[in-house]
């Protein structure tokens, strides 16, 4: 199978240019953001580059497969009159020609339709392995009627995206319930718990208005401590620094009597392996029962996310947050992501406003934050 790269101020222009090299055999399997041109790094340009595949199959096993069946027709018509039977090698000649005309015309028997979907779910950042098999149950399920109604054919992709993600289910309220925020550096988890403890502090957003306790052990990030420390007081709600297990210990004993239990923890790389089991021996002492919440920003690549999702399952997470929905316009790697861990979403986030800026997760405000599908079907969107 032959590969190819071709370059292009965007994604469209890439496309447009390996189709016009290499024709309509041309696959595209991937794409990624990069800069181009220019004189030893300066003046160059941002661009996409995709990468791909030349379909190569030979039409002539289309042939051979279709003349077997053929012989199968004739076989089991088992008819003696020979009118009959000229009928039913006339229809099947009529149809044989029918496809060695499409096969020269386009070189493959792939239903537009599917093309056109396999390009939107690329540029939409999902998974190769999300795309492919996407496409091939496209293929599976649906009929060739079907598969001509591109509308059609983007409801059902729609409705398998939708499938594919799961939402958390809040567990019963309780005293002293608790709630840790894990994940690497910078994608905003002191910030996304000041917004969780307004809505539960305060009472907003439909949820019930809650005692809240707030502790951090991110005492090494320059700034986090204050960070944390005004929230707490702009919302009259105490909060806690801690350094130590036997400091955690005591904080919990004494907000066993609150409602929730926010804590705050240090950012981390997957790659951390010495400081991610320190922290996971410390958080040991909130027990079985405190919930585990993955933090991970909605701008990283699906590559770098399926990392972050392996490494730190260790925490035994039961559930992600996905921060910074306002910094890009493709969700394809978080909901490729999130399919292929299982993993539920609890909450998103799209912006730094304190409480404004977060909400419960829900499979259509995901859905709709996909580009360039367009659907008769409403109700998905509600």
């Amino acid at each position: 199978m032959e590969y190819f790269k071709e370059q292009g101020t965007s994604y469209m222009e890439a496309v447009t240019k390996a189709k016009s090299i290499y024709g309509e055999s041309a696959k595209i399997l991937n794409h990624r953001s990069i800069r181009y041109g220019g004189f030893l790094g300066m003046f160059s340009k941002e661009g996409v580059e995709v990468e791909g595949y030349i379909n190569t199959e030979p039409v002539m096993a289309v042939k051979k497969n279709f003349d077997v069946e053929k012989k199968k027709l004739i076989a089991a018509a088992g008819v003696k009159r020979d009118d009959t039977l000229t009928k039913v090698l006339d229809m099947v000649k009529s149809i044989d020609e029918k496809i060695e005309l499409g096969a020269g015309n386009t070189g493959t028997s792939e239903p537009e339709s599917i093309e056109k979907i396999e390009e939107l779910l690329i540029k939409n950042d999902f998974s190769y392995n999300l795309v492919k098999n996407t496409c091939a149950r496209l293929r599976a399920e649906l009929s060739l009627e079907q598969l001509e109604d591109y509308e059609f054919v983007q409801q059902k992709t729609l409705e398998w995206m939708g499938e594919s993600i799961q939402v958390y289910k809040d567990s019963p309220a309780r005293k002293g319930k608790i709630m840790i925020l894990v994940g690497p550096t910078g994608v905003g988890k002191t910030t996304t718990i000041a917004k969780l403890a307004a809505l539960n502090g305060l009472g907003i957003k439909g949820e019930a208005q809650k005692s809240v306790r707030m502790i951090t052990i991110d005492n090494y990030r320059i700034g986090a401590k204050g960070q944390i420390q005004t929230y707490g007081d702009l919302m009259n709600i105490p909060v806690s620094c801690i350094e130590s297990i036997d400091e955690l210990r005591n904080k919990l004993m004494l907000y066993q009597e609150a409602d929730l239990i926010l804590i705050d923890t240090m950012g981390r790389s997957p790659r951390d392996y010495q400081n991610l089991a320190q922290m996971r021996e410390l958080l040991d002492v909130c027990g079985k029962e405190a919930e585990i919440f993955l933090t991970v920003s909605s701008t990283t690549k699906a590559g770098d996310l399926n990392e972050i999702f392996e490494e730190f399952s260790s925490f035994g997470y039961d559930a992600a947050i996905l921060t910074k929905l306002d910094e890009t316009l493709k969700l394809g790697n978080v909901i490729s992501v999130l399919s292929e861990h299982t993993t539920p979403v609890a909450y998103i986030t799209d912006g730094q406003g304190v409480p404004q800026d977060i909400e419960r997760a829900e499979v259509s405000s995901l859905l709709r934050r996909l580009e360039g599908f367009r659907s008769r079907e409403s109700a998905i969107f509600q």
